[in-house]
């Protein structure tokens, strides 16, 4: 079941990383740093607070606590980055690291205790706090992506008034 576990979790939050990374391809640069109002985050700043989070929690994940005290949080909803490539290079930093602890995880690895915020977690429970914030944020860059993209966003599902096709096809009808 562990392993099982771990193969389900790897598998998910790659299918969140493609998802954001098919959004944000989707997006004029200049658009990556737009933002609705002063209380919104653009999908460049929201790849900064990921990246961000990322290598805090996954950086020496067994032996600290997940929030270092050289991150800086507040200064990741500032907008910092300038450029897609900024942009895209503060993706994959995070994306790195994080995975490489994700890939290199055990079954006996599962129930450890990690340390988030001086809160106890095992790994299990960190995972899914990880899985529901990363969701929720990459779901936020989708939305956004979709927004600015407008007339030329391509549907990362099954496309408006499309639902019947996809069953078909998916039931060899």
């Amino acid at each position: 079941m562990e392993k099982h576990y771990i193969q389900n979790i790897q598998k998910i939050f790659l299918q969140y990383k493609v998802m954001g990374e098919k959004a944000m391809v989707q997006v004029e640069e200049k658009r990556l740093f737009w933002a609705f109002n002063n209380e919104s985050n653009s999908i460049a700043v929201m790849v900064q607070h990921l990246s961000g989070n990322m290598i805090s929690r996954f950086t020496n994940f067994y032996e600290e606590d997940g929030e270092k005290p050289w991150r800086s949080r507040d200064q990741e909803f500032e907008p910092i980055l300038s450029t897609r490539i900024e942009m895209m290079e503060a993706w994959t930093n995070g994306w790195n690291v994080f995975l490489q602890v994700i890939d290199s995880l055990e079954p006996a690895d599962l129930q450890k205790i990690v340390v988030i915020r001086g809160e106890q977690h095992t790994v299990v429970e960190a995972l899914q706090r990880q899985l529901a914030h990363y969701s929720y944020h990459i779901g936020q860059i989708v939305f956004l992506s979709k927004m600015v993209a407008q007339e030329s966003w391509n549907s990362l599902s099954i496309p408006k008034n499309q639902s019947n096709d996809f069953n078909n096809k998916m039931f060899g009808k």
